[in-house]
């Protein structure tokens, strides 16, 4: 039994009784082992594998715990927990219920809110501050939806946002027509998984005993009221207040922190003796986060008491790129293996500093958070042309791939494919290839609001007859599609292209030859030039050719490695379901670990590298001033160092002279005593004050 092997706090905490339980689990403290013991206590007392629910933060972290659960209980009865993320486990639901729901990527409903968001004009608007982007206002929307749950987003804006209150009908419009968008063509982003498991679980129980919930202080206000909507008999928390860390992304501490308000049973554990790291290091991160204000009661007890622990030692470097260079050596010359060795920072630039740094000593080194094999960009559009053939109606798929086609951006990309549609009365394939030769202008009339800034740029329909020297078959010569007015000679070719391409597919089964031919067409090798040459573009413009010849060599060989991913496919949604949902968890590289503090959440390392440590970069001044504050960055600066279980090392710089800055060390090394209090540090602490003031 799991529980066995759990001391007095955890297993405390894994068999208490039904109802609402918090277990407040400190950095190293036995997290995992606590819940996998509570999974084992509910088994053992009755409750059937179907009737768990396990939450977590990353599907990893889901797979790990029910591995562990069958080691006891062997796989049949492990497989039958439903587990996985909140997103994971809404997604399996709503296909249960509605086989026809199409997930889309944050990548792929960006670009259609592009589209929507350029057909709008701000420049009638006299104001002083701009409109926000395309990209910036769906990220906006976005956290709209996971912290607030009784505005409108207009209202919001004018609340939130009071500098754009000018632009609010306008951005509320945009998004209005979004969601018409997603509704018209059955597609969900991540929120609207929740927000329609929450409404899943309104109308109908689901049938679990129990909820259980890792890392619960990073819960935000949607994913509560989805918790909040499920009403289990049982529900089990766990997590750790001086471990939120994703206020930027919504979570809201104070779920966490209310938990025995909200519940009139609720009954808190606490897990405080750590397994993970030496006293002197424990002692380092207690020091720092008792700055910050206690919400439970706790402190980190020591299990490590080796007497010749090595204390966290702080280094100091004249220069910014002298620190870089230095840590690289100290990588160089350390005894550690290599994959124990992580160097943790706030910001992607320090990252960059590191990482060119251990490259010039030939250390080997992997980044997370970098692009991996899925995200890049060759990849996607290969899987954006599956995405097509598997399902036409992705009118995403098809937008995104457009823009690699020149003069063509994502409101005329829509433009064209909707056009498609009503010559293919409904069908975008149909209308490629088998026009209704009664429609003459397939495209839509422009909507004119001067308010809403809708204005009519649309001229009047182009001759077919411009790209008769392209060398079209006459059969795709004649499609009306080709009036748009906008549509360039270079746009044209590549929808010719597109239209050969998907011709050639027709009647194939196999995944692995459509992966095989789609990376072998002309359309692909058009995209692979632009992407290598974009690749290979000098500052002043120019191409460097070897560059670009490296550039398209290593592209082709991830289209290859695709093809061999889809060697044991033989259905067309099975491979691309794996390839799309399958990637996340993905890492790659081998060698010293290169992680954002974010990144490093819930890993361990012998030796840590914390750098950066000035006063600006850590703690980040400007994200503060963006509605951070500091005891965020404390948290994450006590997160930092609790990732390391033998040696810690702490380092910051005194000037960078490429931008000829001083620096002064950061607050956080004052108050873990490796720098004497001084004036400056008061300055630091007032200088918090006035800008959370502000």
């Amino acid at each position: 039994m799991p529980l066995s092997r759990l001391n007095d706090q955890q297993l405390s905490a894994a068999t208490a009784e039904f109802g609402h339980n918090l277990i407040i689990a400190s950095a190293g403290t036995g997290k995992t082992s606590t819940i996998v013991g509570r999974i084992g206590h509910l088994l053992s007392n009755g409750v059937k594998p179907q009737e768990i629910l396990l939450l977590t933060f990353t599907n990893k972290a889901a797979a790990e715990m029910v591995e562990r659960v069958a080691q006891y209980f062997g796989n049949e009865i492990a497989t039958k927990i439903d587990a996985g993320t909140f997103h994971a486990v809404s997604y399996r639901w709503l296909k249960k219920e509605d086989k026809r729901v199409v997930l889309k990527q944050q990548r792929e409903l960006k670009t259609l809110f592009r589209s929507v968001h350029d057909k709008r004009s701000f420049t009638h608007i006299d104001a002083e501050t701009s409109a926000y982007g395309a990209n910036y206002l769906y990220d906006l929307y976005s956290f709209y939806q996971n912290t607030e749950m009784a505005l409108d987003f207009e209202t919001w804006i004018k609340q939130n946002q009071r500098e754009h209150e000018t632009y609010s009908m306008i951005y509320a419009d945009i998004v209005d027509e979004f969601e018409s968008l997603k509704i018209q063509y059955g597609f969900l982003n991540f929120n609207d998984l929740l927000i329609k498991m929450r409404d899943l679980c309104k109308s109908k129980h689901l049938g679990y005993k129990e909820v259980l919930v890792d890392e619960y202080q990073d819960t935000n206000a949607l994913q509560g009221t989805l918790i909040d909507a499920m009403n289990p008999d049982s529900l089990f928390c766990v997590g750790d207040y001086d471990q939120s860390i994703y206020a930027f992304n919504g979570a809201d501490i104070s779920i966490i922190g209310n938990f025995d308000k909200k519940f009139n049973d609720a009954k808190v554990f606490t897990l405080n003796k750590n397994y993970r790291s030496t006293v002197p290091i424990l002692s380092l991160a207690n020091k720092v986060i008792s700055y910050n204000e206690r919400i439970y009661p706790k402190a980190l007890e020591f299990t490590r008491t080796a007497p010749s622990a090595q204390l966290p030692k702080l280094i100091t470097y004249d220069e910014l790129f002298d620190q870089y260079h230095g840590i690289a050596a100290s990588i160089r010359d350390s005894m550690t293996a290599r994959e124990e060795i992580a160097v943790i920072f706030r910001n992607n630039s320090s990252a960059d500093g590191i990482e060119v740094a251990l490259k010039e000593l030939g250390i080997a080194c992997r980044r997370k958070g970098g692009t991996s094999f899925f995200d890049s960009k060759e990849i996607k559009v290969l899987l954006d042309l599956y995405t097509l053939l598997v399902n036409e109606s992705d009118m995403m798929a098809f937008i995104h791939l457009f823009e690699y086609a020149k003069g063509v951006g994502t409101s005329m990309a829509k433009e064209i494919y909707t056009a498609l549609k009503t010559l293919g009365n409904g069908s975008m394939f149909y209308g490629l290839y088998a026009p209704d030769s009664a429609i003459s202008n397939p495209f839509e009339k422009r909507t004119l609001n001067h308010q809403l800034g809708l204005f009519d740029d649309f001229l009047e329909l182009g001759a077919i007859g411009r790209f008769a020297k392209l060398g079209f078959e006459e059969k795709f010569l004649r499609n009306a599609v080709l009036k748009h007015p906008k549509l360039t000679k270079e746009g044209a070719t590549f929808l010719h292209l597109f239209y050969q391409l998907f011709r050639d597919l027709k009647g194939i089964k196999q995944p692995r030859t459509i992966v095989k031919k789609m990376g072998e067409s002309e359309l692909y090798k058009m995209i692979i030039t632009h992407l290598a040459q974009k690749r290979a573009q000098q500052k002043d413009g120019s191409i460097d050719e070897k560059q670009e010849s490296e550039a398209k060599i290593r592209i082709t060989r991830k289209a290859a490695l695709l093809e061999e991913l889809s060697k044991p496919y033989k259905e067309h949604e099975r491979f691309l379901n794996a390839m799309i949902l399958g990637s996340q968890d993905l890492t790659q590289g081998e060698g010293v670990h290169l992680l954002s503090i974010h990144a490093s959440k819930g890993l361990e390392y012998k030796e840590v590298y914390v750098i950066d440590l000035m006063d600006g970069r850590f703690p980040n001044r400007k994200l503060m001033a963006r509605g951070g504050n500091i005891e965020e960055e404390r948290r994450l600066f006590y997160v930092s160092v609790t990732r390391a279980k033998d040696m810690l090392y702490l380092s910051f710089a005194k000037y960078d002279k490429i931008k000829k800055i001083d620096f002064v060390a950061s607050q956080f090394l004052y108050e873990a005593g490796l720098i004497e209090m001084d004036e400056n540090y008061k300055k630091l602490v007032k200088k918090g004050s006035k800008e959370e003031e502000a």
